[in-house]
């Protein structure tokens, strides 16, 4: 079988929002430009040059090696599951937490303690990847107010709480609304 083009891939929902997609998203449900965004990770793929155009748009960018000194983050270093823990505090507890990477273990295990302990006060934005591309394939065509619509409704749709199917996370997906199990 031959390979599945990025493009493709890309069209299917398959790939995580790009720096550029994401601050489109954030832009299109009404996020200002000073905004505070917590950015989890350290590695951005494609370098830091990749994030210019988000951090244009959002220059309030802040990560863990930004909110802690040198000294308190010397205990973690050597251990990328301590570090990663840190990222899951900060994300589990703020305001909003949007997920870029459906796949990541980090948005599997914040957007399931959200869910559960949150109690439909925390919301998580879960972008359709696949409805994201379809929207963005109409750039030419489309108006921004159009686009925010469009948006917002993807958004509206990823909020509710699904159950689980087949070989589904448990973190990420209850069995029912009322339980984790």
């Amino acid at each position: 079988s031959k390979p599945v083009s990025p493009t493709k891939l890309r069209k299917l929902g398959r790939c995580p929002l790009t720096p550029e997609e994401a601050a489109l998203v954030l832009a299109g449900l009404g996020f200002k430009r000073g905004t505070y965004i917590y950015l989890a990770g350290s590695h951005i793929y494609g370098g830091q040059s990749r994030m210019h155009p988000f951090t244009t748009l959002y220059p309030n960018l802040v990560t863990k090696e930004d909110l802690l000194t040198p000294g308190e983050l010397a205990p973690f270093r050597n251990f990328s599951s301590q570090l990663a823990a840190l990222d899951l505090i900060a994300c589990a507890t703020a305001d909003v937490f949007a997920i870029t990477d459906s796949g990541s273990q980090l948005s599997s295990l914040v957007s399931g303690f959200r869910t559960y302990y949150g109690g439909g006060h925390a919301p998580t934005l879960r972008p359709s990847k696949k409805r994201l591309a379809a929207i963005m394939l109409e750039n030419s065509t489309i108006g921004w107010n159009g686009f925010e619509e469009r948006i917002r409704k993807m958004i509206d749709e990823g909020q509710r709480v699904r159950t689980r199917g087949f070989g589904r996370s448990i973190y990420r997906q209850p069995r029912c609304p009322e339980c984790m199990c």
